[in-house]
């Protein structure tokens, strides 16, 4: 028996710009898992290049190919539009694609987002059964996990209440428990966790590596690297809706994070009316983290506000400040153009690639933001092997040892 999972060829998907795409229904996908719920799924070309009445077309996916091994735990990167989100709906049976095609060793359950896969008019009891029943479990199967699956959504009270009636949270709570608690081989998680507080997060995160420690086989798209790096053996990296990277998961991060940023940039126009000009930064062991932002504003910023978050190499925030953060004895009234000028010591921070995050805008509210858009290397003389940063973290705080002979 093939140890592949999933097995993808030559995936490419086109939409038509303003064209609503029919999915299939309900019960087109019942039927199919009663038929043949291990089935090898095979997703052949049915569709063309011709655009047929003339709208415009996008390519969301492009000749995207790879494979995953059974019981493999996949992290799924890029930005937004990059395609991840509609690859895991081809994977999900949710769309076909234009060209090419999925091979699917087993059951698959998935979350992709808020308002999928829930019938709104049925309760929370009668979603989680009918969604067993879509996986062509027996009802005694779903019964024995049925206050597993509701005591973790933590909705026991609303257990009896029709879905449409929840909120985002309790919505997305109690579909991950069904997905996640449902005894499928493969679960596909999207972006979808986000709505969680920080407290049901984490005990998704904790879920999804008890799955992957069964052997499920797990695909998860995220924005929130350190998951990903705690989560995924591998990861793959998606631009513009081809595959970029695939490999191991710190060297596909760190391709994703640095995509685009330099130490000095010159921004283009921004028809808002305000934007960033350009902005540099530097780094030495004597003046630290040196951020200069010139800007122009065809109105007064009253008064000018710069933001900064530091990340690093991960995508996780390790610092940030702002005018509104820090007391400035000097902070001019008013200014439509000019040049910002940040200090930041780093006296505190691992030897490291970090990045910028900027925004600028004024006490009224924020008018541009460039994500990650600087880049820059910062070395404290710190010893040269260091423990993973995803165990000890990216600030080197001074400290003082002492041992007593008892």
């Amino acid at each position: 028996m093939s140890d592949i999972a999933i097995n993808c060829e030559g995936i490419c998907k086109q939409y038509r710009i303003g064209e609503r795409e029919s999915y299939r229904a309900l019960r087109d996908v019942i039927t199919d898992a009663i038929k043949s719920p291990f089935r090898r799924l095979r997703q052949a070309p049915n569709g063309s290049e011709s655009n047929g009445n003339g709208k415009p077309t996008v390519w969301a996916l492009q000749d995207v190919s790879f494979e995953v091994k059974q019981g493999e735990v996949l992290g799924i990167i890029g930005r937004n539009g990059a395609g991840k989100s509609t690859l895991l709906k081809i994977l999900s049976r949710i769309t076909e694609p234009t060209r090419g095609y999925a091979e699917i060793n087993g059951r698959v359950g998935s979350l992709l987002e808020v308002g999928t896969g829930f019938h709104p008019e049925l309760t929370g009891r009668e979603n989680i059964f009918l969604n067993g029943a879509i996986l062509s479990m027996k009802k005694a199967e779903i019964a024995r996990k049925f206050d597993e699956i509701v005591a973790f959504a933590e909705v026991e009270k609303f257990i009896d209440t029709p879905v449409k009636r929840y909120s985002s949270g309790m919505y997305v709570r109690l579909a991950f428990a069904v997905a996640a608690h449902m005894e499928t081989e493969i679960l596909l998680v999207d972006e979808v966790l986000a709505v969680g507080d920080a407290h049901f997060q984490k005990k998704c995160l904790g879920k999804m590596g008890d799955v992957a420690k069964h052997g499920r086989t797990v695909l998860f798209v995220s924005h929130t690297m350190p998951s990903i790096q705690r989560l995924c053996s591998r990861c793959v990296l998606l631009k513009h809706g081809q595959l970029a990277f695939d490999g191991e998961v710190d060297q596909v991060i760190e391709d994703y994070v640095s995509q685009q940023v330099l130490s000095e940039f010159v921004a283009d126009p921004n028809p808002i009316g305000p934007a960033i000009t350009r902005a540099a930064v530097t780094w030495s062991e004597g003046t630290g983290i040196c951020v200069d932002v010139a800007f122009s504003s065809t109105f007064p910023l009253q008064p000018p506000m710069l933001g900064l978050v530091l990340y690093d190499p991960l995508g996780a925030p390790v610092f940030g400040t702002n005018g509104r953060f820090d007391s400035q004895t000097n902070l001019p009234e008013s200014m439509a153009e000019g040049t910002i000028k940040v200090r930041i010591h780093t006296a505190s921070l691992r030897s490291d690639t970090y990045y910028i995050s900027l925004w600028l805008g004024d006490h009224h509210q924020d008018y541009v933001h460039l994500d990650k858009a600087l880049r820059v290397e910062v070395g404290v003389g710190v010893a040269a092997w260091q423990p993973p940063r995803s165990e000890i973290g990216s600030v080197f705080l001074p400290t003082k040892w002492s041992y007593c002979q008892e």
